[in-house]
């Protein structure tokens, strides 16, 4: 048993040493807090990030829920009030098969009366590749019907610790119910790195 015991310690405590450091930065307060004092250290960079994403808010698979809406909602020209959560696969191509490098988690509401604007509140979860393990948090307002649209990025975490930049989107195609959205994004972020 006291065998056993070892062989266990000699497994698990690299594993135990690994795990804040397993996407490639450490989390802890006093790893964050040496990161900060570090800043005036970091060089600034900038990265564009290209990738798609296809929302379905119908069928069997949806990856956008109404959580809410108000009491005009359903007759409202710009469906005012309407609140959402999402949680979209992010792909590295346009195809609805192609590898999945993270998710869009957040929300997004309904917010004007004069067009079908949104506003949104999400991050980038990144899941896969240089970025695995970091978020990008997107955060400010979305003209639907634009052919581009820009939302600003507010923050982030992991690789991407004080973040700042604009993401933009661009609808490739919606179905003739608006239940399926295909969408191009790109997102210029500027970020520290050591």
């Amino acid at each position: 048993m006291e065998k056993l015991s070892t062989i266990l310690m000699l497994y698990l405590l690299p594993l135990a040493i690994a795990m804040p450091m397993a996407r490639g930065f450490d989390k802890q307060p006093g790893a964050v807090q040496a990161w900060f004092e570090n800043l005036s250290n970091l060089k600034e960079k900038v990265s564009r990030i290209h990738f798609y994403i296809h929302d379905i808010m119908g069928g069997k698979n949806p990856t956008t829920f109404v959580v809410a809406e108000a009491n005009i909602s359903a007759t409202s020209a710009t469906y005012f009030g309407l609140i959402k959560m999402m949680d979209i696969p992010i792909r590295v191509g346009p195809e609805p098969d192609s590898k999945i490098i993270g998710q869009i988690q957040g929300i997004n509401g309904a917010s004007s009366f004069e067009e079908i604007g949104l506003l949104l509140n999400f991050n980038f979860l990144f899941t896969e590749g240089e970025y695995n393990g970091s978020t990008l948090s997107i955060l400010g307002h979305e003209s639907e019907l634009e052919d581009y649209r820009e939302m600003p990025i507010v923050g982030g975490t992991g690789v991407f610790r004080l973040a700042r930049g604009i993401v933009t989107s661009h609808t490739i195609s919606i179905n003739n119910t608006f239940e399926e959205i295909f969408a191009e994004v790109t997102a210029v972020v500027s970020y520290y790195v050591g």
